[in-house]
Formats: structure tokens, C-alpha cells, sequence
């Protein structure tokens, strides 16, 4: 194996677990995001060259962010509307759970699907944010440079994105009690 993809393996690929969830968030539905991961690798292993200190999570969640936009584009020139299957659901996760009963289960998982359709439901922009902050936990500055936006901005749109949820949240729920 030459040293190129051995730095590559390093430090690129222990992020490719948070890329695939980013992807899976940005995309809202499953249909296209392997192809996006898998894209998005591939740019990074040809531009890898290019990554000098930077940081590897935040420029591989750049790529994967920029080849999402692009099938985006892609498919929008393409479209067709295909009829809803009410059978495929899609679940971007499981509830944690450590053996609760029947009861548990079915309430945390009517609640993660609440909460994963109040995320769909948040404009893009809010989304994205909100995604990489609390599930992918990059910090301020590492938002800024994969979404291209100034710290302000991320903060801004960070704060929008909470109180936005929180109001959904609420409105569908009752009050929610601890929401940073």
C-alpha cells in the first residue's frame, strides 16, 4: 500500500460513518445517498493532496455537502415525481435503548419519527446546520467552513434552527422541557 492512501485510510476513512449520516440528512431520504458517500470519497481521495493541517472531518463533510448539491441538481433536471409508498418509511436510525419494555420502545420510536420528520420538515439551510452541530458535533468553525457561510451565520442559523424545531416540537407535542 503506498504512503498516499495510507494517510488517506488514517485520517480521512474514521469519518466516513459521519459523512454517510450528513448525507443521509442532507438527502432526506435514502434513494442516491451511497452514491453521494461514494462520490464524495472519491473526490477526497484525488483532492487528498490538496488537505495540508487542515481538518479531514470538516473537509470530507464539505465534499460530501457539495456532491449532495450536485445530484440534487442533477436529479432536478431529471425529475419525476414517483408515487409516495406509505410501506417504505424511511428510518435514518434506531432508538437507543438498554432492553426497555414494548411500551418504551413504541413511544421512542414514535417520537424519533416525529422528531426525524420536524427535521425534514426545517429549510435546508436550518437543517444542515442543526445536523452537523448536534448529530455530526463539529464545532462552530468547522460548520463554517463545510457550509461556506461566516461563524455568524453558522450561530444565526444555528439559533433559528433550535427555536424553529422547538416551536414544531411544541405544537405537535405539548412543551418540551430540556432543548439547548
Amino acid at each position: 500500500m503506498n504512503d498516499r492512501r495510507r494517510r488517506f485510510e488514517l485520517q480521512v476513512l474514521p469519518h466516513l460513518d459521519g459523512a454517510y449520516r450528513f448525507a443521509r440528512w442532507l438527502a432526506r431520504s435514502p434513494d442516491g445517498v451511497d452514491d453521494v458517500v461514494q462520490e464524495a470519497v472519491l473526490r477526497a481521495f484525488r483532492g487528498f493532496d490538496a488537505l495540508r493541517g487542515a481538518d479531514a472531518r470538516a473537509w470530507l463533510m464539505t465534499i460530501v455537502r457539495n456532491c449532495h448539491f450536485t445530484a440534487r441538481k442533477r436529479e432536478q433536471r431529471h425529475a419525476t415525481e414517483p408515487l409516495p409508498e406509505d410501506s417504505e418509511r424511511w428510518n435514518p436510525g434506531t432508538p437507543a435503548a438498554n432492553t426497555p419494555g414494548p411500551e418504551s420502545v413504541l413511544i421512542a420510536r414514535d417520537q424519533q419519527q416525529a422528531l426525524v420528520g420536524l427535521l425534514a420538515q426545517l429549510p435546508d439551510d436550518y437543517r444542515e446546520v442543526l445536523v452537523l452541530r448536534e448529530i455530526e458535533d463539529l464545532d462552530y468553525r468547522q460548520i463554517a467552513a463545510v457550509t461556506g457561510v461566516p461563524l455568524g451565520t453558522v450561530m444565526s442559523r444555528l439559533a433559528r434552527a433550535r427555536a424553529a424545531l422547538r416551536k414544531r416540537w411544541q405544537a405537535q407535542s405539548g412543551p418540551i422541557h430540556a432543548v439547548r
